[in-house]
């Protein structure tokens, strides 16, 4: 009997029990995971692989994206050139279609001409390569005093024929190449006909996913990014007759063997190859020159560097007053960023792009005049009554201010 006494007093009862349970139960609540951490970490993995999903698309889209940037571009350039048929009556897509065949007779006939003075230059150089090389290895030895001759050159030409075996073996490597250009090129072509051709239709695809808010300002970007890339096409082709036309007179003038052909390519490239196409364009009038006449060559540089500095300070700022007013510094800074961004493909639609931005900030973007600060400002006008000062005051204190607050 006295045991089960002991038993009973040490036995806590229901009352005593509870707490002690009680505090268990929340124990293992406490340590269990709220349930909000399980889907924090699916989002968090759903996120992740969205976005590595979302890289690798970018990476095999890479060429897509390049051709539907470039064929927007060139929509963009030659829609004003359709707008003014269609205003006339045309319909679009035969606009777009005479417009395609212009610019593309043009780019055929460019190409055709430099062809023929490729050819010419080429087959004059391998008739008289025996000439020019006598010619060299003398000016050699009589100025620097030493006695080369043709088999001594000959020892230093015997391993040309393994470059050009090794040329030869990238042959298919070159076709698969120039298989893919083609290929993007009608890409390009097909893309940008259904772009300049649906251009009022494609517009309003765009803006029909945006409130009529949002609509205004991507309409006006759109007007803005057509008209600046317009803008920036015409001037560089005048820019480019100017040129043509006044080294061709050069040309003709120290009679330059295909003056013509010559001058094209120098009009073309130097206007349309940003940063360095000056350069390259210069380059092959003056070997073709050295070619012939060495003193030639050293005329057509004096010429063309003189003509850059006519048209850097005061052909280009008349011309592009109009259509594409920008710094050259800040051309040239973003011909870099669009060439690190894009390559070749970034630096021909930097400066395009950055006008139309340059563009659209100015149209939203508030300046003031600079004001002398040896000039004393006006008083400042008398600050508005603030009506909603009072009201939040009134909301969150309860009392209304008083009136001269």
């Amino acid at each position: 009997m006295a045991s089960d006494e002991d038993d009973n007093a040490t036995r806590p009862t229901d009352a005593q029990a509870a707490p002690v349970g009680d505090a268990v139960l929340t124990a293992e609540m406490t340590s269990a995971p709220p349930p909000w951490l399980l889907r924090a970490f699916l989002l968090a993995a759903a996120t992740v692989a969205g976005l590595f999903a979302g890289f690798w698309a970018l990476t095999r889209l890479q060429g897509l994206l390049t051709i539907l940037l470039v064929s927007l571009f060139l929509a963009f350039a030659i829609e004003p050139a359709v707008n003014w048929l269609a205003r006339r009556g045309m319909k679009r897509g035969p606009a777009t279609g005479v417009v395609f065949l212009v610019v593309i007779a043009v780019v055929v006939a460019f190409f055709w001409t430099l062809g023929s003075l490729l050819v010419d230059q080429v087959t004059t150089l391998v008739n008289n390569a025996p000439q020019y090389a006598d010619q060299g290895i003398d000016w050699i030895n009589r100025t620097f005093k030493t006695n080369l001759s043709g088999t001594d050159l000959e020892k230093y030409t015997s391993n040309w024929s393994k470059y050009l075996e090794g040329a030869a073996g990238n042959a298919w490597d070159i076709g698969t190449r120039t298989v893919s250009v083609v290929f993007q090129s009608l890409g390009i072509l097909l893309f940008t006909y259904y772009f300049a051709a649906d251009g009022p239709r494609f517009r309003n695809a765009v803006c029909s996913l945006l409130p009529p808010r949002k609509q205004r300002h991507v309409l006006r970007a759109w007007d803005i990014a057509v008209e600046k890339t317009g803008g920036y096409i015409y001037s560089r082709g005048l820019l480019a007759l100017a040129s043509t036309i006044a080294h061709y007179v050069a040309l003709r003038v120290l009679d330059v063997p295909s003056a013509f052909a010559l001058a094209l390519w120098v009009g073309v490239v130097s206007q349309f190859i940003p940063t360095v196409g000056t350069y390259l364009a210069g380059a092959l009038p003056i070997i073709v020159a050295l070619v012939h006449s060495p003193s030639d060559a050293l005329w057509i540089l004096g010429f063309i560097v003189l003509y850059q500095q006519f048209e850097n300070y005061v052909l280009q700022p008349r011309i592009t007053a109009t259509t594409l007013d920008m710094h050259p510094a800040v051309a040239f800074g973003a011909v870099l960023a669009g060439a690190a961004l894009l390559g070749a493909t970034g630096a021909l639609l930097a400066i395009p792009v950055t006008a139309t931005v340059q563009a659209f900030a100015g149209a939203y973007i508030r300046r003031y005049e600079v004001h002398d600060p040896d000039v004393p400002l006006p008083p400042a006008p008398p600050k508005p009554h603030r009506k909603w000062a009072r009201q939040m005051t009134i909301r969150f204190t309860g009392t209304e201010p008083p009136k001269g607050e």
